[in-house]
């Protein structure tokens, strides 16, 4: 077994030459050499005025580096989720200077600074962001004694299912907390061995894992996405134990992991403000979680509330989760309280209408929320309910699903609107958040009155409103429907009307005369010409044509 070192002592501890600390590159990296690495990062801190600095590094042992000597150099360190240009705009506001993957940022010193006390744990502090649910960055300071007792927990609650020579393997970010514990502090602590550069897919987790005795740290993003078809016959033989966080892992990811990769995920359940709360195996615990020791908890109602020193102060935090207990001392999720609205005056809520939504055969993952004043629900369909897309259109889909929720939601609170993408978007966290789902939302085409049909001819009424997705980018500050878009809604709406089965060949006599404007009524006037296999179009206020075409249509290809 490997000694044991306190956070304050990782780079201050003498003697421990040949512990291993990462795999870079392929190459092992032993303590010698990180302590000459956090040397040189030191040297090069204090050499610089400021006290704050963002860190941003993809490679995870050139983070840990720049880490350490940040704080050895009595730096506060701040962790951007991304290196994004309207995220270093803003943070630049905040801090110093910058280290790692930007331009002009701070390079480490050629000299090492001399040898090191060990870190305070309350003056050495970290700044953290977290997208909550809003998607907006909010900042969450955290000082060296919460973290260490995030990693005490962990090695006692974990230490013994997981081998002291695994290399730790991660597909998530150490920029947030979660990756940052698991995948960096811990292994720190440890002496386990971590690999630098993350696990981005199936194909990779595939070929690395098992090779050695193996730890992933996942996320639930990328467990829900393991591949059927790859081999997983060495990771079932190496992986020691699958970490999770960031959201509940649906069931059945948690038996694709088991099944696959031979281990039921260790699931945590926490806040980047509150650190770790539980954890559960879905194998072993099915829907319960299990309280971490150190965490005392009580409910206010059903609504969580717990002290932990992992926690900023000793006092009582009061989540919006609500949970109810159970017979074994800990507890199942209920949904969050926050996540109950009013809807013209009732009373309606999201979380249960999740729950409800996601008992239907069709539907593996839902999230509701609320969009234009209704209840809207994006959600990812089975492989039955993919099939019953295919086969009975949107309409009808969207229809049943209702019809499912009417005996157990409000008429008030039936969603108004659905999307199903193939997954739920997800930012660096590995949340979904909500500005990403009201991305999908927001429509791509008008809505459409269809004022006259014949076999050849129709005409329709489009209302063009400004939340249209197609006028992202096009142009900032003077919005104008797109060229590209009125093509795309005619060959749309042409298929829609006619029987237009051949391939879209080109574009002939193309005008574009007036533009249309956000807001504006126009109508769309669509002529099929089935000798030619031609389709005109006119898009006009009124006798004023905005543009004009005709579309040529051929054979349909069997490549």
């Amino acid at each position: 077994m490997l000694e044991f070192l306190s956070l304050t002592a990782v780079a201050s501890t003498p003697g421990l030459a040949d512990r291993p600390v990462a795999q870079q590159a392929g190459q092992p990296r032993s303590r010698a050499d990180f302590l000459a690495a956090v040397g040189r990062w030191q040297a090069a801190f204090e050499a610089s005025a400021g006290g704050r600095w963002a860190l941003y590094f993809a490679d995870g042992y050139d983070f840990a580096c720049a880490l350490y000597g940040a704080w050895h150099a009595g730096k506060t360190v701040y962790l951007p989720g991304d290196v994004q240009a309207e995220t270093v705009t803003r943070l630049s506001a905040e801090v110093d200077g910058w280290v790692g993957d930007v331009p002009g940022a701070l390079q480490p010193a050629a000299d090492p600074a001399p040898w090191r006390d060990a870190l305070d744990l309350e003056d050495t502090r970290l700044v953290l962001y977290t997208s909550g649910s809003s998607g907006e960055p909010e900042a969450i300071a955290k000082c060296l004694r919460q973290l260490e007792a995030e990693i005490a927990i962990l090695q006692r609650s974990f230490a013994h299912q997981m081998s002291p020579q695994a290399s730790v393997w991660s597909t998530v970010s150490h920029q947030h907390i979660y990756g940052l514990l698991f995948y960096i502090l811990w292994p720190l602590a440890t002496g386990r061995r971590f690999v630098a550069e993350r696990l981005d897919y199936s194909e990779q987790m595939a070929l690395a894992l098992g090779a050695t005795p193996s730890v992933l740290v996942a996320s639930p993003a990328h467990l829900r996405r393991l591949s059927e078809a790859l081999d997983w016959t060495a990771a079932r033989q190496g992986v020691g134990a699958v970490f999770s966080s960031g959201g509940p892992l649906p069931p059945s990811a948690a038996d694709d992991s088991l099944r696959l990769l031979g281990r039921s995920p260790i699931e945590v359940f926490g806040s980047s403000e509150t650190g770790g709360i539980a954890w559960r195996q879905r194998s072993d615990h099915g829907d319960g979680w299990q309280v971490f020791a150190d965490v005392q908890w009580r409910l206010d109602l059903d609504v969580l509330e717990l002290r932990s020193p992992k926690l900023a102060d000793s006092g009582w935090w009061r989540s919006t989760d609500r949970v109810a207990p159970t017979a074994s001392g800990g507890f199942t999720l209920l949904g969050r309280e926050d996540r109950v609205v009013k809807i013209e005056e009732k009373r309606v809520s999201l979380s249960a209408i999740e729950r409800h939504v996601q008992q239907s055969n069709w539907v593996h993952e839902a999230r509701a929320l609320v969009y234009q004043g209704r209840v809207a629900v994006v959600a990812v369909l089975t492989t039955v309910g993919l099939d019953a897309l295919a086969r009975l259109g949107k309409a009808a889909i969207n229809q049943g699903l209702r019809a499912f929720l009417v005996d157990v939601v409000e008429p008030v609170a039936l969603p108004k609107r659905w999307r199903y993408p193939a997954q739920l978007p997800i930012n660096a966290q590995s949340k979904t958040t909500e500005a990403a789902l009201l991305e999908l939302l927001r429509p791509l085409r008008p809505v459409v009155q269809w004022l006259q049909q014949t076999p050849t001819e129709v005409l329709a009424a489009l209302d063009i409103r400004a939340d249209l997705r197609v006028f992202d980018g096009h142009f900032p500050g003077a919005p104008l429907l797109p060229g590209v878009a009125q093509l795309d809604w005619a060959v749309a709406f042409g298929r829609e009307c006619f029987p237009i089965t051949g391939d879209f060949l080109r574009v002939e006599v193309l005008k574009f005369q007036r533009p249309v404007l956000p807001g504006a009524q126009i109508e769309l006037l669509l002529h099929w010409r089935e000798a030619t296999s031609t389709l005109a179009f006119t898009y006009r206020t009124g006798a004023e044509p905005h543009s004009s075409g005709r579309i040529v249509f051929g054979v349909t290809s069997d490549v």
